[in-house]
């Protein structure tokens, strides 16, 4: 199961009501790349696929293809801001490890 924060939930409903896009769901996604290997896809989707696990968290719609779920079961999608920045964080339990700046993982 993939979960998201109420805080998370909420900046996910900002973002889709200021850019015209209530009632899509939210793509989650594995792709390669970073100096650790992975990084995280999220973006905003009208439906899932035939192939995709759906999950609902806090009123928001989750779809993950089955490769990107393989990597991403259990992980849960929070929103911090920080005086360096903000931005969604992942709390994945699959990773083993990450790159110095934070932006990629590795399993």
């Amino acid at each position: 199961m993939i979960s998201i924060t109420e805080l998370a939930a909420g900046k996910v409903r900002e973002i889709s009501t200021a850019e015209g896009l209530q009632g899509q769901g939210l793509r989650l996604r594995v792709i390669g790349g970073g100096c650790a290997g992975f990084q995280y896809d999220l973006y905003f989707e009208e439906k899932a696929t035939d192939l995709d696990e759906q999950f609902e968290s806090n009123g928001v719609q989750l779809f993950v293809d089955p490769l990107s779920y393989q990597y991403l079961d259990g992980t849960q999608i929070d929103y911090v801001e920080t005086s360096t920045g903000s931005g969604f964080k992942f709390g994945n339990p699959n990773v083993s490890g990450t790159c110095g700046c934070g932006s990629s993982f590795k399993v």
